[in-house]
């Protein structure tokens, strides 16, 4: 498809979304008022941003689950223009309890509780994007994905996603599912992240799946304010194009294929503006083999 949007599933997008998990949790010492995440999400819908990146743990504490849902479901609320194209992805499978104590949980009546519970908080009759966030070691990975083709059939979910996962279970879940039935893997991929998912990334342009890098420009902890200064080739492209590192760097990786889909997380609007500027900016064959070079 085009630069600025792709095909996810049934469903085509900007090929730019936005990563919601920073109104909710951050390695950052200060946290976005409600107000200014809701912002955030106005301006990516402003931008021509069609797809919001959620999950049920992505809040401030164990006892609050649910919160990064509850901040899209408001922001899009509140939005004044059409949202009818907007899809909204969250995910299940991982777990957290008192004490802060993390888990996973892919057993068939907690994932339907998790989608029943999405479907609640974000006002749908159906989710549009379901993720398994992580395996779950202790069950078999086929079985799981029998439990979402079941959601799927219910008409519960819309498209069936899978997240940090490797080759093999993408195959899995290819052969439970059958072939055009998994939409989307969701793997951490960037500049200073790819020796893990470039292969994932491969496997899923040949069998059609969109591939969704999270943190693509190395986390919310520094790792994207620093990727120029970590990779000079991307100031450099930068600099002759007049954009930021980071756009040159969302840019890069959205001609790895055009099966490919950049979340980048955002907490504060010209951020997300930034980002969205990387669906308009082309980047020559030399510059791409160059951040290529430099960086797989």
């Amino acid at each position: 498809m085009t630069t600025t949007h792709r095909r996810l599933g049934q469903f085509t997008v900007s090929s730019v979304g936005l990563g919601a998990m920073p109104f909710s949790m951050s390695d950052k010492p200060e946290k976005p008022s409600e107000e200014q995440a809701i912002a955030t999400v106005h301006a990516a819908l402003d931008a021509g941003v069609t797809l919001i990146d959620t999950a049920d743990i992505y809040a401030p504490s164990w006892d609050s689950m649910g919160h990064n849902e509850r901040i899209v479901a408001k922001a899009l609320r509140s939005y004044t223009g059409d949202t009818s194209n907007v899809v909204v992805a969250t995910k299940g499978g991982i777990t957290r309890s008192e004490g802060e104590r993390w888990g996973r949980n892919s057993d068939p009546a907690y994932l339907r509780s998790r989608v029943e519970a999405a479907l609640d908080v974000l006002g749908v009759d159906k989710l549009d994007l379901f993720y398994l966030h992580r395996p779950d070691r202790s069950r078999v990975y086929a079985e799981v994905m029998e439990t979402y083709a079941a959601l799927k059939a219910e008409g519960l979910i819309a498209e069936i996603g899978i997240s940090n996962a490797n080759v093999e279970e993408i195959q899995i879940a290819v052969d439970v599912l059958g072939e055009g039935e998994l939409a989307a893997v969701q793997n951490e991929f960037s500049p200073k992240f790819n020796h893990t998912s470039k292969s994932e990334l491969d496997f899923c342009a040949r069998h059609g799946i969109a591939f969704l890098p999270w943190s693509p420009l190395g986390g919310t902890g520094g790792g994207a304010a620093a990727v120029g200064t970590r990779f000079p080739v991307l100031a450099e492209i930068a600099g002759r194009h007049g954009v930021s590192p980071q756009q040159v760097t969302l840019a890069w990786e959205l001609a790895l294929g055009d099966h490919v889909i950049v979340i980048p997380g955002a907490s504060r609007p010209e951020s997300i503006r930034d980002s969205a500027g990387a669906m308009q900016l082309t980047l020559t064959a030399d510059e791409v083999d160059a951040i290529s070079g430099a960086v797989l």
